[in-house]
């Protein structure tokens, strides 16, 4: 056993009540210490503290509920958030009952979910919810029992005195416990004692999916709810004009259209140019169906849009230029940036005098499209604006990030807006941008009812928030013995760089240069799962393998020999990764996929590596090609995330990952031409199929004590790279260009 972190008991502050029937609710808020950490597309969450609350509820009977305060969308936090309060608090996770908390800042600051933050975040703060419920119940059963509390041991959910064979529930002691005083030391267990932690547990909400409960936004009714949709803009940068309705409102089901600006002309919402969202048309009926058919009989006029200033990424103003996009022009706009001087982002040595002195440089340009999201739920949102209160039923991410411009747009107080959060089909970054909340409660004020906005799978592909276009453009240089003297590394993209100019095999080089550049656009882009690591990965890999193959060395031991300078003689100020770690997870994948014995007949492979969200992956992929086919065999996995909390759910992250990056690699693309996407929906966007899965998918996880450092994001982005090595040694072919099917066919 050991004690917290100090902070703990200084800057907690807990508060404790009675439930009626005898029971006990606990709630528990502080700020707990954190390491600086890369979140979602690099949200503005503080580096270095985070504030983190839950409840715990215990009823006289001993029932157990646990309160998960993350929004869930399938990496399974309903299970793994709770699991840390359960262990603590030493109950049976049979008895307990896990249900998604709503909204509520004050309860559960930091309400999020992204960036891989969840579990790391909670780690320390939600056992200590436990522990300090079980310390308050051991008190309560001592006094009760006039016996020394070190006499007491607890063990699922029962205080036991050995001594006296006296045994007891907590539910027994709910009520007094719930009178006394906080406990100012908390103590946690040591890791060597977890008896939950560590051991695989199901999804807790499973068996309502399998039996088709309605957990989800598009399960939502409400009696007199009308059905809402909007009709935006055709393009990217244009606007409405002017619009008639005359036919549109004539038909079967429809109650009004009228047109809604979902942002104020001086709100700057953080994250998007909010042009393509703001002026739209809303049709509201009685059912979807007479929605759709009413949206195709308006007549509206769009016209261009003029240049405006614009908060992007990072809260940085830019300015969007005005204009209709294509990508054939985005990409020869890169080409031009990549031949011109960037901006330096690090610099080790001398690079100019060592490509300048090289016997032999290798140049590679790597380019990849936009992506969409492609949510397998639609997005949508219940609201119903009653007064001067809005009440949303809403999938969202990050409820904190959005309330701002709710509370700006409708100039209505925070207390006055609730919001119920629902599960989520499907995430990773779509539902990080609120926009469609304010959409519906708009809609819901005019049309003064409950109204449940959704959006079609043409509004999301064609009017989405996708990941950037980019390109990267590496190069190394040799000496006469092959010796790698110098890299260079230079990114950028539209709008943004994807270049992390602190990570490998930055450190490892003498000589190294990163540069970036960017393009505006005014094409809305945000984050999508590893935000530019998705990229990055994938380039970066294939050059490394293909640096190893002209040193003629192998490409884990090329790997491992950078990783191992990096460890004993790191180059430079900073470096973003732990050389040890990395090296950790490529060891463990070589010895679990038999890297290095003879490949089986028609079958290659390919390995990749790689850091992000402060874990660390690794992934060798053996697979067959046949024509334009390619058949994945196995994906084998190592991950270093630190402790893992629930293997049952990282392996299924994991799992995930690999299936959605080898779809992404090989197929995924969002075109545009004069601002308009090429693809609309799955029959021209192509998405991975069920028997294009791999058929086997290998997970492994490297065993330590380190504190939990993420798992959503860094088992997706090795899985590009290792899918154009593979690919390279099945057909003789080097990948510079995502998507990689079309050029199977070439």
């Amino acid at each position: 056993m050991k004690k917290t972190d100090s902070n703990y008991s200084r800057r907690s502050f807990l508060k404790v009540s009675s439930l009626s029937g005898g029971g006990m609710m606990l709630g528990i808020s502080w700020f707990a210490r954190a390491k600086p950490v890369e979140s979602l597309g690099e949200l503005n969450i503080e580096p270095v503290w985070q504030e983190v609350t839950s409840f715990i509820k215990i009823a006289s009977d001993n029932s157990i509920k646990i309160f998960s305060p993350n929004p869930e969308f399938g990496q399974n936090v309903m299970t793994s958030l709770p699991m840390l309060i359960a262990e603590e608090l030493d109950v049976d996770w049979k008895q307990v009952e896990v249900e998604q908390g709503n909204y509520d800042n004050k309860a559960f600051p930091r309400q999020f979910t992204g960036g891989s933050q969840g579990v790391r975040t909670a780690w320390k703060p939600l056992r200590t919810v436990g522990a300090a419920a079980r310390q308050m119940i051991l008190t309560a059963a001592s006094q009760a029992w006039n016996l020394p509390v070190s006499e007491l041991t607890t063990a699922n959910g029962m205080i036991t005195h050995a001594f006296s064979g006296k045994s007891e529930t907590y539910g027994t002691f709910a009520a007094a416990a719930a009178k006394l005083p906080v406990p100012k030391d908390i103590v946690l267990k040591g890791n060597q004692s977890f008896h939950l932690i560590g051991t695989p547990q199901k999804n807790v909400v499973a068996p309502k999916i399998a039996q088709g409960k309605p957990l989800f936004g598009m399960d939502y009714r409400e009696a007199g709810m009308l059905i809402a949709m909007t009709e935006r803009p055709p393009a990217f940068g244009m606007r409405l004009k002017s619009f008639d309705a005359t036919a549109a409102k004539k038909m079967p089901g429809i109650v009004d259209i009228f047109p809604i600006k979902v942002f104020n002309d001086d709100h700057k919402f953080a994250g998007f140019d909010t042009r393509s969202f703001n002026e739209v048309i809303a049709v509201v009926g009685k059912s979807t169906w007479d929605v759709m058919n009413a949206r195709k009989k308006i007549k509206a006029v769009w016209e261009v849009a003029p240049e405006r200033k614009e908060m992007g990424q990072n809260n940085r103003e830019t300015t969007v230029p005005s204009g209709l996009e294509s990508t054939t022009k985005h990409y020869a706009q890169m080409l031009e940036m990549s031949k011109k001087a960037g901006v330096i982002e690090r610099k080790d040595g001398d690079p100019e005098k060592a490509f300048a002195e090289a016997k032999h440089v290798i140049e590679r340009t790597y380019t990849a499209p936009f992506l969409a999201h492609n949510i397998m739920e639609p997005t949508n949102t219940f609201a119903h604006y009653v007064g001067d209160k809005v009440r949303f039923v809403a999938p969202i991410q990050i409820p904190d990030w959005i309330m701002p411009s709710i509370v700006a747009r409708l100039g209505i107080p925070k207390e006055n807006i609730s919001i119920e959060l629902v599960r989520m089909g499907g995430g990773f970054g779509r539902r990080a941008y609120g926009h469609y909340m304010i959409e519906a409660a708009l809609i819901s004020k005019q049309a003064n009812a409950p109204v449940k906005l959704i959006y079609s799978r043409e509004d999301d592909v064609s009017a989405g928030i996708y990941r950037p276009s980019y390109q990267l453009t590496y190069r190394a240089a040799f000496d006469e013995n092959k010796k790698l003297i110098a890299f260079h590394a230079k990114g950028g993209g539209v709008p943004e760089s994807p270049l992390h100019a602190n990570r490998f095999p930055a450190g490892a080089i003498d000589n190294y240069l990163a540069e970036s550049f960017v393009i505006p656009s005014n094409i809305t882009i945000g984050a999508f799962r590893a935000p530019r690591s998705n990229f990055n990965a994938a380039a970066e890999q294939s050059f490394l393998d293909e640096i190893s193959e002209y040193m003629g060395k192998d490409p884990i031991a090329f790997r491992l020999e950078l990783l191992q300078r990096a460890k004993d003689n790191p180059v430079g100020k900073t470096n973003d990764y732990d050389a040890s770690r990395y090296m950790g997870v490529l060891e463990l994948v070589r010895e679990k996929s038999g890297w290095g014995k003879p490949e089986n007949a028609g079958k290659k492979r390919g390995v990749s590596a790689y850091f992000c969200h402060n874990s660390y992956a690794a992934q060798v992929i053996d697979l067959q090609v046949k024509g334009d086919q390619v058949t994945v065999d196995q994906v084998t996995t190592a991950l270093d995330c630190g402790v893992v909390v629930n293997p049952e759910g990282a392996k299924n992250m994991a799992e995930g990952a690999a299936i959605d990056g080898i779809g992404n690699a090989l197929f995924g693309q969002l075109t545009l031409t004069d601002g308009r996407t090429d693809q609309r929906n799955f029959d021209t966007y192509r998405m991975i199929r069920h028997n294009e899965a791999p058929k086997k998918i290998d997970v492994h996880f490297v065993k330590n004590e380190i504190d939990p450092t993420g798992l959503g994001e860094p088992p997706f982005p090795p899985i590009f790279g290792a899918m154009a090595n593979a690919l390279y040694k099945a057909t003789g072919k080097r990948f510079y260009q995502q998507p990689f099917q079309p050029q199977l066919k070439a």
